[in-house]
């Protein structure tokens, strides 16, 4: 793990409003099925170089709490999407490689095993998170503290 700052990242996209109670039970679950859209929606529409994120924001407390998500990305050509921003601000980065989407599961449970640890060094801000996909198997997750 590591921190880095970041600028303000302009991106586009769609979203849900959840919660993760409700991601554990696949029949209220919504990310998912949210994913599958935009590969199906906006996937053909990207230019070349972009980066998919999968964004977390407006949190209503904590992780246990509502939140939404965004599957988005810097560079869409797709009309009728919504406008979002990745936040300036420092990040603790965790990194992972594996199949998805259980990699992202994995990290997910990494950062909630953090961040209750009595020995985490950081403090989330619970403002804006977000997944940049690196490649098929490879997965960054920026958590703002």
């Amino acid at each position: 793990m590591e921190i880095t700052q970041i600028e303000n990242i302009d991106v586009k996209g769609i979203a849900v409003r959840t919660d993760n109670l409700s991601e554990m039970d696949s029949t209220t679950a919504k990310i998912g099925s949210m994913w599958e859209r935009f590969y199906a929606e906006l996937a053909p529409s990207l230019k070349e170089g972009a980066n998919v994120y999968g964004l977390y924001t407006n949190y209503e407390s904590d992780h246990n709490g509502v939140f939404d998500v965004i599957a988005c990305s810097d560079k869409v050509e797709a009309k009728n999407v919504s406008s979002y921003q990745l936040e300036a601000g420092n990040y603790l980065v965790f990194k992972g490689t594996g199949q998805m989407p259980q990699v992202v599961i994995d990290l997910w449970r990494q950062v909630w095993e953090y961040f209750e640890s009595p020995t985490s060094q950081h403090k989330r801000t619970f403002t804006t998170d977000f997944e940049l996909y690196k490649s098929e198997n490879e997965v960054e997750l920026f958590i703002s503290v």
